[in-house]
């Protein structure tokens, strides 16, 4: 995988992030830097362990499945963008209150959005353990974007609000998918 595939597959991993983080900046009433900062240290920081912890499961069985690992990608990041996809368009069609949290910069509320968020980085993880890829300048690509996004995502959230945040994850979604597709064509076909 070179870099600018790395780079977009750590764009579409944090598009979850990004919404999230944007809907922080809606909700947050008064956002501060330091708001901001914690909010994209926390995503980051899980955005970057997940895909260790996936990359540790899928050495673990990569002697099983290195000889289907364009498959094995193919299905994972399809299957993680369609999930993006499917929830996005959830969310568009139920439009409800997401302001509910009074303060919702607080580290337990963090620490949740910043692991729900960061599930799909794991099975990505698994994603480039078959596929030989360094995991550490992986794992440090997807955090640093992850914190560049969400920094940025909680600062749109406060000016524009949600008019960005479901769009970020059918954007982040679609990416995943030709990501998989790419590398399944790449090993399957060239």
């Amino acid at each position: 995988m070179d870099f600018i595939t790395l780079a977009l597959l750590a764009l579409g991993l944090s598009a979850d992030a990004f919404a999230v983080s944007v809907t922080n900046g809606m909700c947050g009433g008064k956002v501060t830097k330091r708001h901001a900062f914690y909010t994209a240290f926390t995503f980051g920081f899980f955005q970057a362990l997940m895909p260790v912890l996936g990359f540790t499961l899928g050495r673990t069985f990569s002697d099983i499945v290195s000889r289907y690992q364009h498959w094995i990608a193919l299905f994972l990041l399809g299957a993680i963008g369609v999930n993006m996809l499917v929830e996005a368009m959830k969310d568009w069609r139920n439009t409800l209150e997401v302001c509910s949290t009074k303060n919702i910069f607080t580290p337990r509320n963090l620490i949740i959005q910043g692991i729900a968020t960061s599930i799909d980085a794991l099975a990505a993880g698994v994603s480039i353990a078959v596929l030989n890829i360094n995991i550490f300048s992986a794992a440090l690509l997807i955090g640093a974007i992850t914190f560049l996004c969400c920094t940025i995502g909680v600062y749109i959230g406060k000016k524009f609000g949600s008019l960005l945040g479901l769009r970020a994850r059918l954007v982040g979604g679609l990416v995943l998918i030709l990501i998989g597709l790419k590398i399944f064509i790449e090993n399957q076909f060239l």
